[in-house]
C-alpha cells in the first residue's frame, strides 16, 4: 500500500497540489521495511507520470491555463516560457524543481517539444532527484 501511496501523491504533487512527496519517501526509507528499489521506482514514475500530464495539457489542452482551478498560472508560465527559451531542453532536467518545475513541463507541452526527449529529461532529473533523497536520508541517518 505504500509503494501506491507513494506513486499517487508523487503524481499529484507533479499536477495538482502543492506538497513534497519527499516528505513519504523519507519516512517510507527510515521505517526500514519497504523495499528502497520499489520506493524510488514507485516516487519517480508517479512524479514522472504527473509531468507527462503536464505536457499533454500543456500540448492539447492550452485553453485550460485560464480556468481556476489549474494550479498553474500566467505568471508562472511566463517565468517558464523564459527560463525555457534560455536553457532550452535543459531545464527539464530541473522539472523537479519547486514552483518552476510543473510550469516548464506544461510549456514543453505548449511549445510542442519532441515527447521522447520530454520524457528523458524529466525522468533523469525526477530519478536523480529521488535517488538524491535517498542517498542524503541514509548519510544523515548514518550521521546520527
Amino acid at each position: 500500500m505504500i509503494y501506491l501511496s507513494l506513486f499517487t501523491l508523487s503524481l499529484m504533487v507533479a499536477t495538482i497540489i502543492p506538497f513534497a512527496s519527499e516528505a513519504l519517501l523519507v519516512s517510507a526509507i527510515l521505517a526500514n521495511k519497504y523495499n528502497i528499489w520499489l520506493l524510488l521506482i514507485s516516487a519517480s514514475l508517479g512524479n514522472i507520470l504527473g509531468s507527462v500530464i503536464n505536457w499533454i495539457c500543456g500540448h492539447y489542452f492550452t485553453h485550460l491555463i485560464k480556468k481556476k482551478w489549474i494550479p498553474i498560472n500566467q505568471k508562472q508560465i511566463d517565468k517558464a516560457s523564459s527560463y525555457f527559451s534560455k536553457y532550452g531542453k535543459w531545464s527539464l532536467l530541473f522539472s523537479w524543481v519547486p514552483f518552476i518545475g510543473d510550469p516548464i513541463t506544461f510549456v514543453a507541452g505548449t511549445l510542442k517539444y519532441s515527447f521522447l526527449s520530454f520524457l528523458i529529461l524529466v525522468s533523469i532529473g525526477k530519478i536523480g532527484r529521488y535517488i538524491t533523497v535517498y542517498f542524503l536520508t541514509i548519510g544523515v541517518y548514518n550521521i546520527f
